[in-house]
């Protein structure tokens, strides 16, 4: 099966261009660093509640494959790996590997690095996953259907994709694209392209075309007194969504 190709060449080389920042907290990838603690504790919630699982347990997700595509330095790989999962983390830019598979020796944490695209492991007929990780990724590549149907394609039968993206509205544009870039210099000029921000409606028609059921959007929004990022029934700048397969599909 020949399938396109998702990536987006400008994109890989930006992100490749700051990769040795990917684990400080104050530079160029420092909102995902005040963002994790809210992405870790939904993966978490999610995978727990899907697979009914006791948090209780050490490592509760021992003996689970997961896959998080556009891993970039490891922020979400590692601290999933703590929670027992069998982890790879794929990323287009091997300058982002490079740093994450560093920092995951220098941890003793065994995780499995490699310089792919999505497509490359469909065509691989990679062992399929039990959760597939797709955070902060798909407003970044080339065709978000095909994207998504290659991520449904890895999955176990009955196994769980979790998504997390930005919205695409009027706020978002003016808060996420225009103040976060060029007023607040949260991250570089240039790093999002508004226009291919996707609603929670159709990432949602994209992953059922997919074969998948898709949950209602949680909303992420950040506190700014304490600067912490929670939970929200507001979902106009970023969300997260889960999408289950069918078991014995």
């Amino acid at each position: 099966m020949n399938s396109p190709s998702s990536v987006v060449a400008a994109d890989v080389a930006r992100f490749a261009a700051v990769a040795d920042e990917w684990w400080d907290p104050n530079g160029k990838f420092a909102p995902l660093h005040r963002l994790n603690p809210a992405r870790l504790a939904f993966i978490r919630e999610a995978g727990l509640t899907h697979f009914q699982i006791d948090g209780r347990r050490r490592a509760p997700f021992a003996g689970l494959r997961l896959i998080d595509v556009g891993c970039g330095g490891g922020l979400i790989c590692e601290p999933m790996r703590r929670l027992g999962f069998e982890v790879v983390g794929v990323d287009a830019a091997g300058e982002s590997l490079a740093v994450a598979g560093a920092h995951a020796e220098g941890l003793g944490l065994s995780i499995d690095y490699r310089a792919a695209a999505i497509e490359d492991l469909v065509a691989a007929n990679e062992p399929s996953f039990d959760v597939v990780l797709a955070l902060e990724v798909i407003e970044h590549v080339a065709n978000p259907g095909a994207f998504l149907a290659n991520c449904a394609r890895l999955m176990t039968p009955g196994g769980i994709m979790i998504l997390g993206t930005l919205n695409r509205t009027l706020r978002s544009l003016a808060l996420a694209k225009l103040a976060a870039e060029y007023v607040l210099r949260w991250v570089p000029a240039g790093a999002h392209d508004w226009r291919k921000f996707l609603t929670p409606e159709e990432v949602s028609r994209h992953l059922e075309s997919a074969g998948l059921t898709a949950s209602a959007p949680s909303g992420l929004v950040l506190d700014p007194w304490s600067g912490q990022w929670r939970r929200s029934g507001d979902t106009a700048i970023n969300y997260m969504i889960t999408a289950a397969g069918q078991a014995g599909s």
